[in-house]
């Protein structure tokens, strides 16, 4: 494990609007007229590292290997598979509020919380712990709600608006303006060949998908109420969307807008915290403040991709399989023989609404009143981090489901 400390002193980027201004240099472009960025310096030998840690967030990098935790006094980055504390920075004079990292390498996007005197809240890092520096500063005039990082791209997110970047030379890209996004709605695509991303729309219970690759655009009203929670396909090629009411999620495909299938938490009103969808497109995982976890099988097919390269072969649409969905090509549409309540559909009208909905799959029931975030590990296992500090690494049957079995538990912080 490495441990370091954090300088309590940054200078700040220069901002007259709420527009990123980029450091001085990044790579091998120049930008004049801004101010470099210093760096984080040594230890800071007045850091306990027995003073009590308040956990502010945890999110997973792109691939679910890893997870960062933002914290009172810095930061933590975790393995999963094996569990473990790969690295550690800490401030004396506050944490951050947001971490980001980029898959599995030394850059970071770092959100300074409120109490952080140094680094604040409506200021963007991104940091370069190989070289111990931050190449860029991003300072906005309001709160940052949420940051993602793609190998080419930068995501800021605030309350009303949404800007992307260019991650080679800070360029503006896009500005999407949304519904009010308090809880930093936003999610990408992460395969090389699509840039994928949604975020709310401007209307109640709508997303926006954003096709950058395609120069599409597609609304998708998924909800009467607002929207709680959503998560792309790796390729976004498939959306999963829950709403603040929280019994019901859905899946759409990105591409034309059509919902291809509805699954059921359950008949209670419920915050659904976080959604995850397997690699191989098979399964979807949701947390909810219930204290539970379910997993739902998917039911979608996509094209097979010969049927798609030679419109006149015979070969019919085929399931899912474990790289089916890295292209932005095949058309995906809905497996209805495959619903097990498909034969309830002719009394639809007549019966409640949850009947024509499919029920979880495999269950969890977790101890406490924590927020859980949720991931879908190897061979057929799912990782829930909690903010209480914990980590549950947990199997379930793929052939019957059922409750879940916990294979490991750990406490991460004190």
């Amino acid at each position: 494990m490495l441990t370091g400390a954090l300088s309590s002193r940054m200078s700040s980027s220069v901002s007259s609007s709420d527009r990123i201004f980029p450091p001085s240099s990044f790579g091998s472009f120049e930008s004049p007229g801004i101010r470099a960025s210093s760096c984080f310096s040594g230890p800071n030998a007045d850091m306990n590292e027995y003073d009590e840690t308040d956990l502010f967030s945890i999110s997973w990098n792109q691939d679910y290997g890893c997870f960062a935790a933002g914290t009172s006094h810095g930061f933590h980055i975790y393995n999963c598979e094996p569990f473990k504390e790969i690295f550690r920075r800490e401030l004396k004079n506050g944490g951050f509020k947001f971490v980001e990292m980029l898959f599995r390498c030394n850059i970071l996007a770092l959100v300074g919380a409120a109490a952080n005197s140094s680094y604040p809240p409506n200021k963007v890092l991104i940091w370069d712990d190989h070289q111990s520096r931050s190449i860029a500063e991003f300072t906005f005039r309001s709160e940052v709600h949420g940051v993602k990082l793609r190998r080419d791209g930068i995501v800021i997110v605030l309350k009303h608006k949404i800007y992307v970047y260019n991650f080679m030379d800070l360029k503006l890209l896009h500005q999407i303006e949304t519904l009010a996004n308090p809880r930093g709605l936003c999610c990408l695509s992460h395969h090389s060949n699509t840039f994928v991303l949604a975020c709310p729309g401007l209307h109640k219970g709508q997303v926006r998908v954003e096709h950058f690759g395609l120069n599409v655009t597609k609304l998708i009203n998924a909800h009467d109420s607002q929207i709680a929670c959503f998560m792309l396909t790796m390729d976004g090629l498939l959306l999963a969307t829950a709403s603040v009411k929280g019994t019901l999620i859905r899946i759409f495909n990105t591409m034309d807008g059509s919902r291809l299938q509805e699954v059921r938490r359950g008949v209670n009103r419920a915050e659904i915290n976080s959604i995850a969808l397997s690699p191989n497109v098979q399964w979807l995982a949701a947390s909810s403040d219930k204290g539970t976890v379910h997993i739902f099988s998917l039911k979608v097919r996509v094209s097979g991709l010969d049927s798609i390269t030679h419109p006149n072969s015979p070969q019919g649409p085929a399931l899912f399989h474990q790289n089916s969905s890295t292209s932005i090509d095949p058309l995906v549409s809905p497996n209805t023989g495959a619903n097990p309540n498909s034969l309830l559909s002719f009394m639809r009208g007549i019966l409640r609404k949850y009947f024509s909905s499919e029920w979880s799959f495999a269950q969890l029931h977790l101890p406490g009143n924590t927020q859980f975030i949720v991931a879908f590990g190897s061979l057929n296992s799912v990782m829930i981090v909690g903010m209480d500090g914990s980590f549950y690494k947990c199997s379930f049957d793929p052939v019957h489901g059922g409750e879940m079995v916990q294979q490991e538990y750990v406490r991460f912080l004190r």
